[in-house]
């Protein structure tokens, strides 16, 4: 992989990251729309489930993404926590998206899709990723917190391939959380996704949400930096796919705090969602004023200079900073390094 191209799991080249973390600018905007879900992942950082009283309206939404495009952005990214099918609107939004020139990422469990919304999603450009944890039927259904959702999900995947994913510039790509229910079928449903031309999104979890009753999740680092390497072989060794293990994400490196920002259901803006931290309120006032004057979010823009722990000096430093929402789950400092890198326990 070439990073004078393109940084590790972003749509944009470390010359844009750059340009854009420098000027205070936006490349992305992660949003949520709905906590209402149809499942209960054990997983899930939101602890998604029912509707909140006070979620943005849809008018709130749209104003949102147009003070991120305002800032630079290029991208939305809609999130699942909870699940994006869930919200009525949606058809309407993501044609909003689209009509101002925005690229849209939209990650779902895909339970709920239909073949309209997977061609909507084709005419619209929408990269989407679905939310699958396990080619065993049980091993899905008891993360997904839900009976007889392995088949919905598979359905889900197969109606995107049948609209026409994945295509040239139109990327389907698969979300797996790496812990201990599925960690031994990993390998198997890595190459299971390479081999249909999809793309893998494994990363380690954080410790959050619902994921907090659930401790027996977690995998070690040690077990993680296991499974890294084995991945990076079998990419290496299989489809000649060069990367270099690092968490929090096999095969790709988070840069999201440098250029991108999550605006949550009730309107409160994050960092991201694992830097449960709110640093402002889109009612109160706007996305440009909330990301200026922000503390957490200069530090976070100079995460390399003000990183902490092991992560400061790490010979990984100049291109990954670990995860900052484990880091900030498990010790409460945003600037501690990863518990779960292993680059750290050695």
């Amino acid at each position: 992989m070439n990073h004078e191209k393109r940084y590790w799991g972003s749509s944009f080249s470390p010359a844009e990251i750059e340009d854009a973390r420098r000027q205070g600018r936006l490349l992305s905007m992660e949003i949520e729309l709905t906590r209402r879900c149809n499942l209960r992942c054990l997983y899930c950082y939101a602890a998604a489930g029912e509707k909140l009283e006070n979620e943005l309206d849809f008018e709130e939404i749209c104003d949102a993404i147009a003070q991120a495009a305002a800032l630079g952005a290029r991208r939305i990214i809609v999130l699942g926590g909870g699940e994006p099918l869930v919200y009525g609107r949606l058809p309407e939004l993501l044609d909003f998206i689209h009509g101002q020139g925005l690229g849209i990422d939209l990650f779902t469990n895909g339970a709920l899709l239909t073949k309209d919304m997977a061609e909507l999603f084709l005419a619209l450009n929408v990269h989407p990723v679905v939310k699958m944890n396990s080619l065993q039927p049980e091993v899905q259904d008891l993360l997904a917190g839900r009976k007889e959702v392995f088949n919905d999900i598979r359905r889900g995947l197969e109606l995107l391939r049948s609209a026409g994913y994945p295509a040239p510039e139109l990327p389907l790509g698969v979300q797996t959380v790496i812990c201990r229910q599925n960690y031994d079928e990993l390998s198997d449903m890595w190459l299971w996704i390479r081999e249909r031309g999809l793309i893998p999104y494994f990363e380690t979890l954080t410790l959050q949400g619902r994921a907090r009753e659930h401790e027996d999740l977690l995998v070690a680092p040690e077990e993680l930096r296991s499974l890294f390497e084995t991945l990076a072989k079998l990419d290496r060794e299989r489809f000649d796919i060069h990367w270099v293990p690092r968490p929090p994400i096999a095969g790709l490196c988070c840069a999201r705090h440098l250029y991108t920002c999550t605006v949550t259901v009730t309107g409160e803006v994050l960092p991201c969602p694992g830097v449960a931290i709110a640093v402002g309120n889109i009612r109160s006032a706007t996305l440009a004023d909330i990301l200026a004057q922000s503390p957490v979010i200069h530090d976070l823009r100079n995460i390399r200079e003000r990183i902490k722990g092991a992560c400061r000096v790490c010979e990984d430093r100049d291109i990954c900073y670990g995860c900052r929402g484990m880091a900030f789950q498990a010790t409460g400092d945003y600037l501690a390094a990863d518990p779960l890198c292993w680059k750290g326990k050695n």
